[in-house]
């Protein structure tokens, strides 16, 4: 069964498509399961706002709300999950947790972007030394430890800017497979700059040297493709190459979440309007 965790809505102001076209391109592609995790909108205390990055706040039922409805309706062809990727905001993590709790968010992705939050921290796919590669674990793996998330996506984000896989990479990757490895920590295969470098000049994960350090370390992966358009589902040739360029790691090739479809809070808290 091929099942995808990573998808995105037009709600984070850089994806494009409808909803149910990201379900009805999946179901068209045989996949199994479809989990949407689209960015998180943290609750700024700073009146903060990055309409071109996340949601706000005040859309977030919405979302679960549809997402649900979906789930309803397709019930028979497909298993829909309504989820989150977040980043390591330490001001924030009680916020995410106990919401994850209030609205029976069915599973949260950790997608490091940002030092401790993008209100002011650097973003890592702009890492350009060493000092900076140790941050991105140290937060990676401080995120990963929380237990709030099911896998750490796109783990190689950092060569979006570093771009040269030296011995400093090499050792931030050993770190982070060594943390992942031994929280049972999937990491993900991510897909969505392949389909970028078609109109975009870059190709910086997935990196192959550093997926060697991941399948030489033990840790286990999980393909995603990261959709921020539903053309990205139906077009199957990045699933399937990936499922070759994985094919060696067996039964560490994680196909899909033990996660079960939640009856939302929002539902019965707001209604079915």
């Amino acid at each position: 069964m091929k099942a995808n965790y990573h998808t995105h809505t037009w709600r984070c102001g850089h994806a494009t498509g409808e909803d149910e076209q990201y379900v009805l391109a999946a179901i068209e592609r045989g996949f199994g399961e479809l989990g949407f995790a689209d960015h998180v909108p943290w609750p700024y205390t700073s009146g903060f706002a990055n309409p071109s990055v996340r949601m706000e706040v005040s859309q977030m039922d919405a979302y679960l709300r549809r997402i649900h409805r979906l789930s309803e309706r397709y019930i028979d062809r497909i298993r829909l999950f309504a989820g989150f990727e977040c980043e390591y905001f330490p001001a924030y993590m009680g916020w995410l947790a106990d919401i994850k709790q209030e609205k029976e968010i069915d599973y949260l992705i950790l997608g490091n972007h940002y030092l401790d939050t993008d209100e002011t921290g650097m973003h890592f796919g702009y890492t350009h030394t060493a000092e900076e590669l140790r941050l991105y674990v140290d937060r990676a793996v401080r995120g990963m430890r929380t237990g709030l998330f099911a896998y750490l996506a796109h783990p190689d984000f950092f060569m979006r800017g570093y771009q040269r896989f030296d011995s400093d990479c090499r050792a931030a990757a050993v770190d982070l497979c060594a943390a992942a490895k031994a929280m049972g920590m999937p990491l993900e295969y991510n897909l969505h700059e392949r389909f970028c470098s078609a109109r975009i000049p870059r190709v910086s994960y997935p990196d192959e040297d550093f997926f060697d350090v991941v399948y030489q370390s033990g840790a286990q992966v999980i393909i995603g493709l990261d959709a921020h358009d539903p053309k990205e589902i139906l077009d199957g040739t990045q699933w399937d190459r990936a499922a070759v360029e994985l094919a060696r790691y067996g039964c560490r090739l994680v196909r899909r979440l033990p996660l079960q479809p939640g009856q939302m809070q929002v539902e019965k808290t707001l209604g079915t309007r």
